[in-house]
């Protein structure tokens, strides 16, 4: 498993698409390491933003209901997974610990999931296998191969010229 911050909540609204992006955590990870976008509805999204700000409605939304119930039974969410991929499909657990020390996972939406974890500050992982299958093109290595390319190919313009070039 991969530890994974959110990079970007995006609340998109009529044909622009809600999205949520994670990438690793780890201290060597830097602008190529694989981002992982997760579609997501425009409510969860809104969700997530409001978990990530800490900013409060006044009244318990959906998400903090959840968070709500587990500590009231006794439990504690320890962590949300996202365990697979198929298509564009994300699929999530939340893993919990009871007042009696038993682990115990329940199937989520990848959103639910995300929305309790930033409100209980709790870690994100992501399945190696997932974050493989499914990360974003790294674009800024796409770009800087083919800068190289131009460069390799103005260079080898440059080389063919002779003096006959400029008559």
């Amino acid at each position: 498993m991969v530890r994974m911050d959110i990079q970007t909540v995006v609340v998109g609204g009529g044909p622009v698409t809600s999205l949520v992006v994670l990438r690793p955590r780890s201290p060597q990870a830097n602008e190529s390491a694989p981002r992982l976008p997760i579609r997501i509805g425009p409510i969860e999204a809104m969700s997530i933003s409001m978990g990530v700000d800490g900013s409060s409605q006044g009244r318990p939304m959906t998400h903090d209901l959840l968070l709500d119930t587990i500590t009231s039974l006794g439990a504690h969410l320890d962590d949300i997974e996202i365990v697979g991929v198929e298509g564009t499909t994300f699929f999530a657990r939340l893993v919990a610990t009871t007042e009696l020390g038993r682990r115990v996972s329940v199937d989520a939406r990848p959103s639910d999931a995300i929305a309790l974890a930033v409100r209980a500050h709790v870690p994100i992982f992501a399945d190696e296998a997932v974050v493989e299958k499914a990360a974003m093109p790294d674009f800024g290595s796409v770009e800087r191969d083919e800068r190289q390319v131009e460069i390799e190919r103005f260079h080898d313009f440059v080389e063919s010229l002779s003096p006959e070039d400029f008559d």
